[in-house]
């Protein structure tokens, strides 16, 4: 997984990506000029791909901006940073402990498993003869 920053600049890489497209978009099917009132099958598809390129453009907007809230604020001292990381680690500890003790009782229902099995494998032998 990306940090914040990474996902940042890739969203916006995105946005630039979108912006492009929709020129481009806009370019190839924009009428050389207008002769008639009547709207034609050309310009509705412009239509169509009008609204999902603002929706697109929309979309990653909220997600730029929610990547720059997420960011850490400048308020966030060397203190406040040293306090989240010790949290952090003993959440980690945590949940490493909790961890090991599922792996332990994993392996210890592995072997009852492998026993059972065994014990089935060699009744199947002793029924045969």
């Amino acid at each position: 997984m990306a940090d914040r920053l990474t996902q940042l600049q890739d969203t916006i890489n995105l946005q630039a990506d979108n912006f492009c497209n929709s020129i481009g978009i806009l370019q190839q099917y924009a009428p050389p000029s207008r002769f008639s009132g009547s709207q034609t099958p050309q310009q509705n598809q412009q239509e169509d791909y009008a609204q999902l390129f603002s929706t697109l453009i929309s979309r990653c907007a909220k997600d730029i901006d929610t990547l720059i809230e997420s960011l850490p604020n400048e308020d966030s001292g060397p203190e406040l940073q040293v306090q989240s990381l010790k949290r952090l680690e003993v959440e980690n500890q945590d949940a490493a402990e909790r961890l090991e003790e599922v792996v332990k009782r994993g392996e210890a229902l592995l072997e009852k498993i492998q026993s059972a099995l065994s014990d089935i494998a060699q009744a199947q032998l002793d029924m045969q003869h």
